[in-house]
C-alpha cells in the first residue's frame, strides 16, 4: 500500500503493508521535492519521476492520494492537484488501484478528530507504526496516514478494527484508544465509532435532501 501526500515542493511517500488481521507495518518513507525556481514542466517531471521509481520498486497493490480541495491560495491548491494527478496516472499506467481519501477523513481515521492537527497525526502515525521516532517533514507522516487510513478500510469501503494501541488527546475529544488489539471481528475503536457514526449521519442527510432540479430559463 503506498499512500501520496501531493504537493510541488515536498510530495510525502509512504509504503506500508497490511496483514489479514489489519496489523500495519511501514516498508518505507519520504519525500520526493522540487524547487520554486525550477520551471514547472521540470517540477513535475521530477516529483513523476521518483513516483514511478517508489511504485516500481515497491509493487504496491493500491494507491492512496488525498483529494484535493479548492484552498484561498489557488497557485498551491492547482500545483498539489497537478502532482496528485501525476501519482493517479502513474499507478492506472500499471494497473494498481487508486482510492482518493479526503483530509478529514484521514484525520478521522487516525485519530478520531476530523479536525486534528499535523502534529497529532504524525504522534498518532509514530505510534501505530511503532516507531523510534517521528516521520518528518510532515508530508512523509501525512503520506502514511493516508496508506493506512485506507488499509483500515474494508472492501465495501468500510473502516475495520485497528491494529495497535495508542493514546493520545485530540480537539474536542478525550483522550482515549485510537486503535486496538488486532482480531477478526474486533469492535469499531474509538476513531473508527466516530468514522462510522459520521457515515451514517451522511447517509440519513442525503435521504432527506430533494434531489436538485435544472436552472429555470436555461
Amino acid at each position: 500500500m503506498l499512500g501520496v501526500d501531493p504537493g510541488l515542493t515536498r510530495c510525502g511517500l509512504g509504503a506500508i503493508t497490511a496483514t489479514a488481521g489489519r496489523v500495519v507495518r511501514i516498508v518505507d518513507v519520504g519525500v520526493a521535492t522540487s524547487s520554486p525556481d525550477t520551471p514547472l514542466e521540470l517540477r513535475l517531471l521530477q516529483i513523476s519521476t521518483v513516483i514511478d521509481e517508489w511504485i516500481d520498486r515497491l509493487r504496491p497493490d493500491a494507491v492512496a492520494v488525498e483529494r484535493v480541495f479548492a484552498q484561498s491560495n489557488v497557485s498551491t491548491v492547482t500545483g498539489t492537484a497537478q502532482v496528485a494527478g501525476l501519482a493517479m496516472v502513474a499507478a492506472a499506467r500499471r494497473g494498481i488501484p487508486v482510492e482518493l481519501h479526503t483530509p478529514s477523513e484521514v484525520k478521522a481515521a487516525i485519530t478520531g478528530n476530523g479536525r486534528a492537527e499535523k502534529e497529532q497525526i504524525t504522534t498518532m502515525v509514530t505510534r501505530i507504526l511503532g516507531l523510534a521516532s517521528a516521520p518528518r517533514p510532515a508530508d512523509a507522516a501525512d503520506a502514511l496516514a493516508l496508506a493506512i487510513c485506507h488499509a483500515w478500510r474494508s472492501p465495501a469501503g468500510r473502516p475495520v478494527a485497528a491494529v495497535a494501541t495508542a493514546t493520545i488527546e485530540v480537539d474536542d475529544e478525550p483522550s482515549g484508544p485510537a486503535a486496538a488489539s488486532p482480531a477478526n471481528g474486533a469492535a469499531p475503536t474509538a476513531a473508527q465509532a466516530l468514522w462510522l457514526e459520521a457515515e451514517r449521519r451522511s447517509r440519513r442527510t442525503a435521504r432527506r435532501v430533494a434531489p436538485a432540479r435544472g436552472s429555470v430559463g436555461r
